[in-house]
């Protein structure tokens, strides 16, 4: 955990840095449903709302380095995905904060794309299964993932899956997502 921790703050600290290596940076805004769900394979989701920002370091047109800070918001409505009376939950109500990287295949108007990182989620967490009965509070490690499209003439709308796992819950966090992207220079 220090040392998840200490990379954040590596990653945060150079994301003031001067370089030529840098081409363009923005901030992203992203808005979403939504869902969290145990690794167990059941069919229980909890649902509800997500918000993100990111600051975007852009080295090329394929690659780029993104901070974020999140929020997501689920609970269980007490059914499973058939509508079925359940006891079992996946829920997640958390602050989210981390670093992660993006490779995109530069398109003209639609380049799709793949993001990993590392960060942290600091909230309430509960994962019910027939297999885990996981019920935290605080600071945990997750590891984002995230798959989209960049749209338009200069790439700055996105749609996009994003997905936060969550080992020690035993959990996957995500959203289905649009986003756009503000230039800074």
């Amino acid at each position: 955990m220090r040392k998840t921790i200490i990379l954040i703050l590596i990653v945060l600290a150079t994301v003031q840095a001067k370089a030529q290596l840098i081409k363009e940076k923005t901030v992203d805004i992203s808005i979403g449903y939504g869902l969290s769900a145990p690794y167990d394979d059941i069919d229980v989701v909890g649902s509800g709302f997500y918000l993100q920002g990111e600051y975007v370091l852009d080295l090329s047109k394929w690659i780029d380095i993104r901070s974020y800070a999140g929020l997501i918001l689920t609970k269980s409505n007490g059914k499973d995905l058939n509508e079925n009376p359940t006891i079992y939950k996946a829920t997640s109500n958390a602050f989210l904060i981390g670093g992660k990287a993006r490779v995109a295949i530069p398109i003209p108007w639609v380049a799709p794309y793949f993001e990993v990182g590392v960060g942290a989620s600091i909230g309430s967490f509960e994962t019910f299964t027939p297999f885990a009965d996981i019920n935290k509070s605080g600071l945990i490690l997750h590891i984002p993932f995230s798959l989209g499209l960049e749209l338009g003439h200069k790439h700055n709308f996105d749609i996009g899956l994003l997905y936060y796992f969550q080992p020690s819950m035993e959990q996957l966090s995500g959203a289905v997502a649009f986003g756009v992207s503000i230039p800074l220079n």
